[in-house]
């Protein structure tokens, strides 16, 4: 046992020395390159000199890097992720500095930005020296994982031995092309839980599920974390009470939506038992937060900030200076990967220019590592539930599109991050069991603005008899629109510089999630009735109807309570769509269940407009500039996955039975935390209905 405790101490001695000297090389490099720093006296010093100068600087900031840091991190917890990751350059230059005047000597200068370069230069070699020499050291990986964890795990209670559960949600991958990823080798850690190969026994079953008619992360993960998203008809909708645009996106919009949540499912969310929430529009109930869009509105203090989150990923500069140097490698990699679109000429694409390289980057390189990292800081804290999303590949598949090679590059990193996760289950205090999900897929196709030359709210203008612009009306489908609304008006064809302009009313306000829309008119308090908006625009609804680009419409009835109005007339009322589905045939099984349920929301629109949707090959028509899109039902998209342990009870007690809807997927969360840690997971209203 001395002669282990030996060997590990001289394998630890042996690193370190090993990365200061790699230090005191790179520190000897730099101050050759940089004219503003310089490891020498005015008089000129011989190199043994600069050398011990060096050496002596490099251990000074390692040590001080090691030893300080980690307090002022602490001292910054309030700090916001994203302002503490750009102080950690400056912190992290100010060290340095301190370390050379510490040199009695006083050899070494620098100035206060050149600091700055030095230092992050220096924590990148230091940090990826001492991966490289752990690599195959397993005591030293786990020394290097226990780090990771806060004060909870230090001097909290015993961890409970029941196991803990991981939900990792990969944001936009659908289910097959998940199956896709793992059949072109893309995705080894998922391809390894379902079939380990001869001998062994997969971990893991994959389950389909349908979304909700919006499938998108809002009302996705607002149903799977708080079990209820009633009333979210779309990413962002009008809400004629409060006169007011909702976006799931938005702070305000998503404590709102999450008050709504809690009030009408009952109970707190999946994550109120000791649970984590990591870069989630929703909290879910858990004390532990970080990168959660629904309290980012809230003054931070000690209840809603995330000590183990913040504290995990910066208490190392060298994750901080990594990041940066992967942030910036994104940048280039997207212009490089847009460059190479626009010259090959590739169809469909969409402008990838301005802030969105930026955009890209934080989300594949940034919003990953925090999470990751903060994930990791959970498990060796020992959690009872912890949720995260990873938003790169949604991000990317956007506009790329879904099946790239941009967005199947993110499904191998994002690999890697499950095999990272997985990696430090091993190490936890308790045992782990990882779940996978996503909350919607992702549709291809072209953007309705690019096939027709107008966008949805141009047509409805035009069906309204609203002037449009001219690169509108000088298009194919301009032209259909001014001809239906005349012949609906039974108006003459008009001459030239003539246009049809009705009284002074207050436009509509026309609003787009993927391939859904939403038309509402701002000036009536009520939902608009099919009958309403004939009378008021005659040629509206036959106008949108009959687009080539529009799949259906849903409107509100006075004779029928609800209709579907598809092409050549088609008006259907939603209680006979099971019978006769009219223009919801093409979007498959499921489709009139999820349109009735929308129709039922207060704040549905006036009209609900889904675009076309060629069951072919899957494709959709986004009204956003999107070439992967969702948000409406057609294709990919409303089809998402569950990777769950065999563990675990199966998702769907019957064979035959469909999993539908994130509030039934909520259920099913649910029920795997009670199977691991029993009655402190309370049951929800109708559970305990049930259980009675």
């Amino acid at each position: 046992m001395r002669g282990v405790w030996w060997r590990r101490a001289a394998s630890q001695v042996g690193r370190s020395v090993a990365v200061w000297a790699v230090s005191t090389v790179t520190m000897l490099v730099l101050a050759g390159i940089l004219p503003d720093f310089r490891l020498r006296s005015a008089d000129g010093d011989s190199a043994t000199d600069i050398a011990v100068t060096a050496a002596f600087g490099a251990g000074a900031f390692g040590v001080l890097s090691a030893v300080v840091w980690p307090l002022l991190v602490r001292l910054l917890l309030l700090v916001p992720a994203l302002v503490l990751g750009l102080l950690v350059f400056f912190l992290n230059g100010a060290l340095l500095l301190l370390a050379l005047n510490l040199n009695p000597a006083e050899r070494g200068a620098a100035a206060p930005e050149t600091a700055v370069v030095v230092a992050a230069v220096m924590s990148a070699v230091a940090s990826a020296t001492g991966a490289a020499l752990a690599v195959r050291d397993d005591d030293a990986y786990r020394r290097r994982l226990y780090r990771l964890s806060d004060r909870r795990r230090r001097s909290g209670p015993p961890c409970p031995p029941s196991p803990g559960t991981v939900f990792l949600q990969l944001d936009g991958v659908g289910h097959d092309t998940l199956l896709d990823a793992v059949g072109e080798g893309l995705m080894p850690t998922v391809a390894r839980w379902l079939d380990p190969g001869p001998g062994g026994r997969p971990s893991h079953r994959l389950t389909p599920w349908r979304t909700d008619w919006s499938s998108q992360t809002g009302a996705s993960q607002l149903g799977i974390l708080h079990g209820s998203n009633h009333d979210v008809p779309a990413f962002r909708w009008y809400e004629k009470d409060t006169r007011e645009v909702v976006v799931c996106n938005r702070p305000t919009s998503a404590a709102e939506l999450q008050r709504r949540a809690v009030a009408h499912a009952g109970h707190g969310g999946l994550l109120t038992v000791d649970g984590a929430s990591r870069g989630n529009l929703f909290s879910g109930g858990a004390d532990e937060q970080a990168l959660v869009l629904s309290i980012a509105t809230r003054r931070r203090s000690r209840e809603n900030r995330s000590r183990d989150g913040y504290f995990a990923y910066f208490s190392d500069p060298a994750n901080a200076v990594r990041t940066a140097l992967s942030f910036l490698a994104e940048v280039g990699r997207e212009i490089g990967q847009s460059t190479r679109a626009r010259l090959h000429k590739q169809r469909p694409r969409v402008s990838r220019g301005g802030l969105y390289p930026l955009v890209r980057a934080f989300a594949t390189v940034v919003e990953r590592d925090v999470v990751v990292a903060a994930v990791t800081g959970d498990m060796l804290a020992g959690r009872t539930a912890v949720y995260a999303d990873l938003v790169a590949y949604d991000e990317v598949a956007h506009h790329s599109g879904p099946a790239s090679r941009d967005a199947r590059k993110v499904l191998q990193r994002l690999d890697r991050c499950l095999a990272l996760i997985e990696n430090v289950a091993e190490h936890a205090p308790r045992p782990y069991r990882i779940v996978v999900l996503s909350d919607h897929g992702q549709s291809p196709g072209e953007t309705f603005r690019s096939r027709y030359g107008l966008t949805l709210g141009d047509l409805v203008r035009a069906g309204c008899g609203l002037p449009v612009p001219r690169r509108a009306e000088r298009t194919r489908s301009g032209a259909e629109a001014r001809a239906a609304v005349r012949a609906a008006l039974r108006i003459p064809v008009e001459e030239a510089g003539e246009r049809h302009r009705p009284g002074r009313r207050e436009e509509p306000i026309v609003l787009a999630s993927g391939n859904l829309g939403l038309v509402s008119f701002p000036d009536v308090g009520h939902r608009m009735s099919k009958e309403e908006i004939d009378a008021r625009h005659p040629a509206l609804l036959p106008t949108l109807a009959n687009h080539p680009g529009i799949g259906f419409l849903l409107v509100r009835s006075e004779e029928h309570g609800g209709v579907v109005l598809g092409a050549y007339g088609a008006e259907i009322p939603l209680a006979d769509l099971d019978d006769n589905p009219g223009p919801l045939a093409a979007f498959g099984p499921g489709a009139a269940d999820a349109v009735r349920r929308t129709h039922s929301f207060p704040h549905a629109a006036d009209i609900m407009v889904n675009s076309f949707h060629d069951p072919a090959d899957g494709e959709v028509l986004a009204f956003e500039e999107q070439i992967g899109s969702h948000g409406g039902l057609g294709g990919a998209q409303g089809r998402p996955f569950l990777l769950s342990p065999l563990a675990l009870s199966t998702p769907v007690e019957e064979e035959a039975a469909e999993l539908v809807g994130a509030e039934r997927v909520h259920r099913v969360l649910r029920r795997w935390l009670r199977e691991s840690n029993g009655p402190q997971v309370p049951l929800e209203t109708g559970e305990q209905e049930r259980a009675a």
